[in-house]
């Protein structure tokens, strides 16, 4: 298949690069690279000759959240609308937690709001020393909401009422402390450090591997359906609340929120 704003290549020792391709748009996700992400993703768990994935971004960021445009798309629709899409992106973020494969993010560079669940749903995420995060939904009136059973359980509840709510940014450093990324390096030698993360699964059985982070996946935190449908009720609900209104309005407008001093 053709893809506009996501690229999928794999080499000869069966290793696939997905990769977020609006390097102008700081791979902002849209409506369609998350339809093209939810496509790829079925794509690489059809295929049993991969033996690892890595997810990282073209240009200067990994994956700044959510585009502008379809973020006014959601300003702009009714309930049922802004549920239909919440549940596009929660099943997107799904399909690539459940891969078979493991998945190794390469962070090469800023990631905010839903770029952070993306780094959240790798196996392990490896990022380049300069790059900054942030949950920056409650800026906006917003919530973390679709990302977050992944993002839980990545950092766990205590690291994650640090910075889940605030809308702080943190660095690389501070990423890593938190659980959200595995290592840090820098940007010039994030190609090496993914090699080194990935060239172990080519000596492991394929198929051991899938059974064996399933099992992860059992053990760890239960990321239910229902807990999905909870999570896009919750943003609904904050889609319809005055301040998420308010802040995006003051956004769009270039002016600060009524709540901000």
């Amino acid at each position: 298949m053709s893809y506009q704003t996501i690229r999928l290549s794999t080499d000869t020792r069966g290793v696939a690069t997905l990769t977020l391709n609006r390097p102008e748009k700081h791979n902002s996700m849209s409506a369609r690279m998350i339809s093209e992400l939810t496509d790829a993703a079925a794509t690489l768990a059809a295929d049993r000759r991969l033996r690892a994935v890595v997810l990282t971004g073209e240009g200067e960021s990994f994956c700044a959240g959510g585009d502008l445009a379809w973020m006014k798309e959601q300003f702009n629709a009714d309930r049922a609308t802004r549920i239909a899409e919440a549940r596009h992106l929660a099943n997107m973020l799904d399909a690539l937690n459940t891969l078979p494969q493991p998945v190794i993010g390469k962070i090469n560079g800023q990631a905010y709001g839903g770029g952070m669940g993306m780094m959240s749903v790798c196996d392990v995420a490896i990022g380049a020393d300069h790059a900054k995060f942030g949950f920056t939904e409650t800026r906006l009136g917003l919530i973390p909401a679709t990302i977050s059973p992944y993002v839980i359980a990545r950092m766990g509840e205590a690291y994650a009422r640090r910075v889940f709510m605030s809308a702080r940014l943190f660095d690389a450093t501070e990423a890593q402390s938190l659980g959200l990324l595995a290592k840090v390096t820098p940007a010039g030698e994030l190609d090496d450090a993914i090699e080194a993360e990935f060239k172990p699964y080519l000596s492991a059985a394929p198929g051991a591997v899938a059974r064996s982070k399933r099992l992860t996946r059992m053990l760890g935190p239960e990321i239910t359906q229902l807990k999905i449908e909870a999570t896009i009720e919750a943003l609904a609900d904050a889609w319809d609340d005055a301040e998420a209104h308010e802040g995006v309005a003051a956004f769009f407008e270039k002016r600060k929120p009524n709540w901000k001093t």
